[in-house]
C-alpha cells in the first residue's frame, strides 16, 4: 500500500518535508494575515475619502 519506510535516507528525508510543510504553512498564514490588513486598510481608505468627497 503506502510505504513510508526510508532506511537510512529517512533522517534526511522526514525533516526536509517537516520544514517544507511548516515553510508553507508559515507563508500561507502570513499571506492571510497581510491580504486582512490590507483590506482593512482599503477600508479605512475608503471611509475617509468618502467623507472628504462629502465636504
Amino acid at each position: 500500500m503506502l510505504d513510508l519506510d526510508m532506511g537510512a535516507y529517512g533522517l534526511y528525508v522526514w525533516p526536509a518535508w517537516a520544514i517544507s510543510a511548516l515553510a508553507l504553512i508559515v507563508l500561507s498564514a502570513r499571506s492571510a494575515l497581510r491580504a486582512r490588513a490590507v483590506r482593512r486598510e482599503l477600508e479605512r481608505l475608503e471611509r475617509e475619502g468618502g467623507a472628504s468627497e462629502a465636504s
